[in-house]
């Protein structure tokens, strides 16, 4: 899918983030800092990485600039609460970036974290795959808590499943 004009990706990409919002709203306060096996991402670290990668890595990138993400640790928001207002205040100062973005400008090229060129539509798109891999991951820590996720689009597998047979 390419991406041709700056408006109705904002609207979508807004709809994955307030997707994302609902899975990151969902982990329990207590388990911030709980993962599944040594060394892997904790449930708080993975909150803050798709915050930091969004704002510090994709809209860096976008503007031409090189990457500033340097970290998704503690310190930049420790708890739950703090957690879910670094996504909100990144997100927002992100958007406000893509909206200067000029249909002409998705056209163009700019560098990715590696140093390679990639027209601008398709490191957004990168941003938003990025995202919705992410989140997946948030859906299978949830299920490992036993803490029941949000459909993703208002309805469990279950539902849509009992209406097919209905």
């Amino acid at each position: 899918m390419e991406i041709q004009t700056i408006p109705p990706f904002l609207q979508y990409f807004a709809n994955i983030r307030e997707r994302t919002m609902r899975v990151a709203r969902s982990l329990p306060a207590d388990k911030v800092d709980w993962t599944y096996a040594p060394s892997k991402f904790i449930a708080g670290d993975l909150l803050r990485h798709i915050a930091v990668t969004e704002r510090y890595l994709f809209a860096e990138n976008i503007q031409g600039l090189p990457s500033r993400y340097t970290t998704h640790g503690k310190e930049l928001a420790a708890d739950h609460a703090a957690i879910l207002v670094l996504m909100e205040r990144l997100h927002s100062e992100s958007m406000d970036i893509f909206s200067q973005l000029t249909d002409a400008n998705l056209q163009e090229k700019c560098l990715n974290v590696s140093g390679s060129e990639i027209t601008r539509w398709k490191q957004l798109r990168s941003m938003v795959e990025h995202e919705v891999h992410h989140r997946g991951q948030l859906y299978l820590y949830l299920g490992l808590l036993g803490v029941a996720a949000p459909p993703l689009y208002g309805l469990t597998s279950q539902e849509v499943r009992a209406r097919g047979q209905a």
